[in-house]
């Protein structure tokens, strides 16, 4: 058994790789800078942990999803491997000791957002650190030409000259081949080492239905096919609506969102993943890195941007290999509201100087200062406070960030920490004088372990529960015992947050650029072009239509999806479809003709089959029809 196989195994408790994996890691291993796709559910962190873990030094993992980052570390940390994240609501005095550990200590792996990769502190402290690999997560993040470009990616290549040696593996879900290439030229590939994972999902069936009553049709798919199911909408009050809807008509369904604090959403998601609750409905905040096999149906009620999204959020479903089913349900309103968003995501620049400045003035932000600076931002109060619609800030916004002044960071829940400064005589000789809080010392000190070392993470509910006192009373003796400087004390947060990426401008300073807002916006509207040719396709296997924008080559029609299944109904197989198809296009090379005129050649055929082989060119666009009503080729 070679060695990677026995991390496998001590750790993860399995005995063979899944598909691309062994390959990927041993690229890695063998010093080769690596690009991994791999689909939703596909394993990417495994194809860094092990490579990691299985030599000596230290992972660099950057990644933009700050609670997957979390997340991360918590699994890594109950295997027993030293493992650290550094989250934006974090204080000084913890970043600094973490960098330490990742600096002398035994610690595998170090978890940050690009935006971190900007700090000289961070950078200073890091040419101190024994890496091994640099593994960069939802890497078409560092394409201009992907559909979540981050700015602070671009510094990923900057570290890169530091640790000449050391090899990146660049892992993501969905890219298409002009994003692949980018991300192998970003981040300086030496060679270009690709291991991409076909996106055919074999048990994953697509179907789309045009409907002006989605509930009825939603009702329908959820009898029609039993288990656990995800329903996404595209706000928060919609899903709240439709999860009360659900449970009228008797079934097992809750709502989650960004909006929720931490224990709703957790015990909403426990139980969602328990089988307790059956369906959740929800808004794109649910989903990433959450691991349930046997998710039967994906639902989406509103249309997501583009191809990638549905792509990840679809992919959820059937992960256990066993069939399943997604299934997009939409009304001409979703389509218009579609075209909406190719303006209304990308506002003029006046208007986006006006959020950048109000917003400056709201943090109380000097000219020329806030460098670094998180600030905890909630936009439904900075906009009740000025009187703004959400959505053209959010839009306003997001073009800030990618043009690298700002950061944004949705709420995440960072639980309370803690670590003892005294220890020793010291400790005791305080106990002995302070009684009242020795039985608290005590109750701490069984509880966890690490104290002395390292920042511990906390339940304040479970603690003041084993100390039999409320937890306003626990957090107050904490208080007094950070007070007399015996331990540091962090209470947990959740708020959403803005951190500065670029000091204070001035007015006309600020600089929007073509590839900002333009550029961008007609790559949103390629995507969001290409989505609708998906949805509204007639004749072409959905399944074919995912697999060829994302460059796959060998393409064979699934049978599944709502495409194929009305094809099967019509004696007509592939290769006879595409020989009438050819025949078409042989009359038509003799000038235009109507589908009457057309039809007289073809009188050993059924009306259906034809009719079948006319929608099929004219999806491909293959032909055209005039306003006369006759068929044309269009090459």
């Amino acid at each position: 058994m070679s060695f990677i196989h026995q991390v496998l195994g001590q750790y993860w408790g399995y005995v063979q790789f899944r598909p691309l994996q062994e390959d990927i890691i041993r690229s890695v291993m063998s010093g080769k800078d690596t690009l991994a796709l791999l689909p939703t559910g596909g394993g990417k962190s495994l194809c860094y942990q092990v490579p990691a873990l299985a030599q000596p030094g230290l992972c660099l993992v950057v990644s933009p999803l700050i609670a997957l980052m979390k997340d991360q570390e918590d699994e890594l940390k109950k295997k027993g491997i030293r493992a650290v994240a550094l989250l934006g609501g974090m204080k000084r005095s913890e970043i600094e000791l973490a960098l330490g550990n990742c600096m002398h200590g035994d610690f595998k792996f170090l978890f940050v957002s690009p935006e971190r990769l900007s700090s000289a502190s961070f950078r200073e402290a890091l040419l101190k650190m024994p890496l091994n690999l640099i593994a960069v997560d939802e890497a078409h993040c560092i394409s201009q030409w992907g559909y979540d470009f981050r700015p602070p990616y671009l510094q990923i290549a900057e570290i890169r000259d530091n640790f000449p040696q050391v090899p990146v593996l660049a892992l993501t879900a969905s890219a298409t081949p002009e994003v692949r290439e980018d991300i192998c030229e970003k981040l300086r590939f030496r060679e270009r080492q690709v291991f991409a994972k076909s996106f055919a999902r074999s048990n994953l069936s697509y179907l789309v239905r045009c409907s002006e009553n989605k509930i009825p049709h939603l009702l329908k798919v959820l009898k029609s096919v039993p288990g656990t199911s995800i329903v996404y909408v595209r706000n928060r009050r919609r899903t709240q609506e439709v999860a009360r809807e659900l449970q009228l008509q008797g079934i097992s369904a809750d709502y989650y969102h960004a909006g929720l604090d931490q224990q709703t959403r957790a015990e909403r998601q426990n139980r969602w993943m328990q089988n307790h609750t059956r369906v959740i409905v929800s808004t794109n905040a649910f989903g990433m890195g959450i691991n349930k096999p046997d998710v039967r149906s994906v639902i989406h009620l509103d249309l997501p941007d583009d191809l990638e999204s549905y792509y990840q959020e679809a992919g959820r479903g059937g992960r256990d290999e066993k069939p399943a089913y997604a299934v997009v349900l939409y009304d001409q309103g979703d389509l218009a509201a579609l075209e909406q968003r190719k303006g209304d995501g990308f506002p003029p620049r006046e208007d986006i100087r006006k959020v950048y400045n109000t917003l400056c003035n709201y943090l109380q932000v000097p000219i020329d200062s806030g460098y670094q600076v998180r600030y905890d931002f909630e936009i439904t109060e900075f906009c009740r406070h000025y009187q703004l619609q959400p959505l053209a800030v959010m839009a306003a916004l997001r073009i800030l960030e990618i043009a690298g002044y700002l950061s944004i960071q949705d709420a995440f829940f960072i639980p309370a920490r803690m670590r003892f400064r005294v220890q020793g005589m010291d400790l005791y000789t305080f106990q002995v004088q302070h009684p009242r809080l020795d039985a608290l010392i005590k109750i701490i000190l069984r509880s966890y372990a690490g104290l002395f070392d390292d920042y511990v993470r906390f339940s304040e509910s479970e603690l003041a529960k084993r100390a039999e006192i409320s937890v306003d009373m626990l957090q107050k003796l904490l208080q007094q015992l950070q007070g007399y400087e015996v331990i540091e004390y962090l209470p947990a947060t959740e708020k959403p947050g803005i951190i500065l990426t670029h000091e204070r401008v001035r007015d006309n300073e600020l600089l929007i650029t073509k590839a900002h807002l333009e550029d961008r916006q007609q790559r949103f509207v390629q995507r969001a072009d290409a989505f609708r040719r998906f949805i509204e396709s007639t004749h072409d296997c959905r399944s074919v239509l995912l697999l060829s924008y994302f460059g796959e080559k060998q393409l064979v029609r699934c049978g599944t999806c709502d495409i194929c299944r009305e094809r099967n109904k019509v004696p007509l197989n592939d290769i006879e479809l595409e020989a009438l198809a050819e025949n078409i296009r042989l009359q038509l090379e003799h000038g235009p003709q109507t589908a009457a005129a057309l039809r007289t050649h073809f009188t050993s055929i059924s009306d259906e089959a034809f009719r079948m082989a006319l929608e099929w060119l004219l999806d491909r666009e293959e032909i055209g029809h005039d306003i006369a009503g006759r068929f044309f080729l269009k090459r």
